[in-house]
């Protein structure tokens, strides 16, 4: 894995892991997703962040004794669980901090791919000109 990607590639995917339902919440952890908050401080003020850290640890006890929120397989399970129940409410902090471990893979493949074309065009110019 160290090969494919960087340092804080590695950590960014790490503390999206820390989010996974899979076995009880199992690989739940809180220091993994404060340091995930603190990469996006436009997302969360200092205020928001100490507040996060209560709501996290409030959201992973409520989670782990409700039968609804057992047998989950994926993040994107647990934020429809939690909008469907209406928990999002409640835990605004800890569903934001949901919402950009959704969207991050996405938008960071989208650069890859948009970074690989521009690559294959620029060969390709190349290839024609000389």
């Amino acid at each position: 894995m160290n090969n494919r990607f960087t340092e804080s590639s590695s950590e960014l995917l790490m503390c999206i892991a820390s989010l996974s339902p899979k076995d009880s919440f199992s690989n739940f952890d809180v220091k993994r997703l404060l340091r995930l908050a603190n990469l996006y401080p436009d997302d969360f003020s200092s205020r928001e962040k100490f507040e996060l850290n209560e709501q996290l640890r409030m959201f992973i006890t409520f989670v782990k004794s409700s039968p609804r929120f057992s047998g989950l397989q994926s993040i994107g399970d647990l934020a429809k669980t939690l909008v469907e129940t209406e928990w999002h409410t409640t835990y605004k902090l800890v569903y934001r901090l949901i919402q950009l471990a959704l969207v991050l893979p996405v938008t960071t493949a989208t650069v890859e791919r948009s970074f690989s074309t521009m690559k294959f065009i620029k060969n390709d110019l190349r290839n024609k000109i000389g």
